[in-house]
């Protein structure tokens, strides 16, 4: 890839010949009057603040630090800047491949071709200067993870059976993207079929922590994660099933939001199971979520501010707040300070019974219905291949996974019985406690540490300790996230501080099911009141 591309605003003065002899036209060729500010402001105020933000770095596009400004935007920013013309999306996805190639270290792609990403903001900028409508995502690169179909890239779920899988068309929430403006930055490296939390993918290598590179960042969303902490992107797309959104963006410092499940479209995702399955957002900053979740629910963002007065927030330590380790659980309880003196209100509450229900749900509701519905994934999108094939060219480590707890036979596979009453008894109950939590105590949200502990190192796949304490990273990774995922109801993860040894800790926001506007509106006045981490100390020098 080439060097910096200095030129911000302009495209190139020179015509290109067409390989019919044509000249190709340059948006700047075309005396075209400007989108009106009147007209981007109508994407709600807070798109308002991001454009005077994003002016001011404008102003400076031409000095050395440009490519950092470039870098430092947020999605809102950088959309608002490229429909003003301010900004071309040339310049900008020259920035964030340049990145992407810099930071290539840390192995957050699986596939990425600049070639086709440049060709795609070329074609933004065309839309753009001949007065085309322009989307409310109009430029922006995203990222997305490579269990997400795409026709741009092959979608190779991190496993090698599928390297040069080439679904027929988008994943639906990428075509709704797609019609938005957005074109896709990449496919983000992923732990191998998404069943793991560390991202150590042994056939693509693992991916590392912007924060400290000897660490993981988390899975199974663990590449686009990282993308989004080293300023590759502002927003990018990630999967949950049992924390694969949740838990990455704790250990990478950034927001992840888990909406309801199937408040957004899984159609085109490689699946686990469709009891518990969701796309969704990973950025920066909540502002950008609240951006991702308005498009996809066809609405117009609600950036109202917010007031923490009066509000009420559960803090179920019983089950969330055990065996924490201890820089997380002293950063958590100084965010608690500091909400409760923002005028919050914390009621110290205990969801009955949580325990058992998760360990009557969240396993049981899952793994048998693997097979099934990865082979009824693989018959729809024209895979070619069984799920069989899939697994006898998987990894070692992931083969192991599937016989201990998939596969009929396996010493952990559940029972159908197992997974019926799950599915019919346990998983009702489990939702029905949940809404009386709620409803019964007049709480908005729960509020917790998302993770035990901050990242561990690569490697430590099976075990590790906490304050001295064997645990198996299992239940340091999954004890916390599992019953937001499991009962369906939206979760938020916002960071919260960082380790003295560097390392990002978050707390998470659970609401109750379909508040998720106002629990993404909460997030945003939480988010003002904590503050963001900085960037990892890994890019300074950018």
């Amino acid at each position: 890839m080439s060097g910096r591309n200095r030129r911000n605003n302009t495209l190139p003065d020179q015509d290109v010949d067409a390989a019919g002899g044509d000249h190709a036209i340059y948006p700047h060729q075309i005396n075209m009057p400007k989108t009106s500010r009147r007209q981007v402001l109508a994407w709600g105020a807070a798109v308002s603040t991001s454009l005077i933000a994003c002016g001011e770095t404008m102003n400076n596009v031409n000095s050395a630090d440009s490519t950092g400004s470039l870098l430092d935007l947020s999605a809102a920013d950088a959309v608002a800047a490229m429909r003003t013309g301010e900004l071309t999306s040339e310049a900008y996805a020259s920035a964030l491949l340049e990145q992407c190639q810099e930071f290539s270290h840390l192995n957050a792609f699986i596939s990425l071709e600049p070639e086709k990403v440049m060709a795609a903001a070329w074609d933004a900028d065309v839309k753009r200067a001949t007065g085309a409508e322009l989307g409310p995502l109009h430029g922006l690169p995203i990222p997305v993870k490579d269990s997400i179909n795409t026709i741009d890239y092959p979608t190779t779920g991190g496993t090698p059976a599928l390297r040069n899988f080439r679904p027929s068309q988008d994943a639906k929430l990428v075509r709704m993207l797609k019609q938005a403006g957005a074109f896709v930055l990449g496919k983000t490296n992923i732990h191998e079929l998404s069943f793991g939390w560390t991202s150590n993918n042994t056939a693509y290598g693992a991916v590392h922590n912007p924060y400290d590179t000897d660490r993981i960042p988390g899975g199974s969303s663990g590449g686009t994660a990282a993308a989004i902490a080293a300023r590759m992107a502002p927003l990018g797309i990630a999967e949950d099933t049992q924390g694969s959104i949740r838990v990455p963006a704790a250990l990478c410092g950034i927001c992840g939001f888990r909406p309801t499940t199937h408040r957004y479209p899984n159609a085109g995702v490689m699946p686990i199971t469709p009891l518990f399955d969701q796309v969704g957002p990973h950025a920066r900053c909540v502002e950008d979520l609240q951006l991702f979740d308005a498009i996809v629910l066809g609405k117009q963002p609600d950036f109202r501010p917010a007031s923490l007065q009066g509000v009420r927030l559960g803090v179920p330590r019983q089950y969330y707040f055990g065996g924490l380790d201890s820089d997380v659980e002293r950063i958590t309880e100084i965010s608690l300070g500091k909400l409760a003196d923002a005028g919050a209100v914390l009621v110290e509450a205990d969801v009955p019974d949580l325990e058992n229900l998760i360990s009557l749900t969240t396993a049981p509701a899952q793994l048998l219905d693997v097979e099934r519905q990865f082979s009824k994934y693989l018959e729809t999108y024209g895979g070619g291949i069984t799920f069989g094939d899939v697994l006898a060219q998987a990894s070692d480590d992931i083969k192991g996974v599937f016989a201990d707890y998939v596969l009929p036979g396996g010493q952990y596979t559940m029972s159908q019985e197992a997974f019926d009453a799950a599915r019919d008894v346990h998983i009702p109950a489990l939702r029905e406690t949940m809404r009386a939590y709620f409803r019964d105590r007049n709480i908005v949200a729960m509020i917790f540490p998302t993770t035990m502990m901050p990242a561990p190192p690569i490697g430590q796949d099976i075990m590790v300790e906490i304050g001295g304490t064997p645990i198996t990273l299992e239940i340091a990774m999954a004890r916390n996230i599992s019953p937001g995922s499991t009962s369906g109801i939206p979760g938020l993860v916002l960071p919260a501080g960082l380790s003295p040894g560097g390392l990002p800790v978050s707390i998470e926001l659970d609401g109750p099911e379909n508040s998720d506007e106002a629990l993404l509106a909460l997030g945003r006045v939480i988010e003002a009141v904590l503050g963001r981490l900085p960037p990892p100390t890994t890019l300074s020098g950018n």
